[in-house]
């Protein structure tokens, strides 16, 4: 079992920047060994990709952040990390920690970040 506490949302106004905490925790876990992800969704939408961090290293960014924000990872503190910055009004939504371990795959409750223009 993991689990997923993301924290670090907020309100922003356009251009600003945020930084997004996700701690990992869990029984028998190794979490240098988990890839790292973060989504996000905003209301009406599906759920998109945003980042992933694997556990060999490889970076993945969505198409529309881009340039703008970064995701890293500490693994002897458990923790992602996502860095957001010239954030926009479309950059609105909820966000969410994601691993998958197995066949499980784990979520945490998400933050609230919203974007003023």
């Amino acid at each position: 079992q993991v689990q997923l506490v993301e924290s670090g949302g907020g309100l922003v106004q356009a251009g600003g920047s945020l930084r997004l905490s996700c701690a990992a925790s869990g029984t028998i876990f190794t979490f240098s060994l988990y890839t790292m992800s973060w989504y996000r969704q905003a209301p009406g939408k599906q759920r998109e990709l945003v980042a992933v961090f694997t556990s060999a290293g490889r970076i993945i960014y969505g198409d529309s952040v881009k340039g703008r924000f970064t995701i890293s990872r500490d693994n002897a503190k458990n923790t992602v990390y996502l860095q957001m910055n010239s954030l926009k009004p479309e950059d609105t939504a909820v966000y969410y920690c994601n691993t998958v371990g197995g066949t499980a795959e784990y979520w945490g409750q998400g933050t609230q970040v919203t974007v003023s223009s």
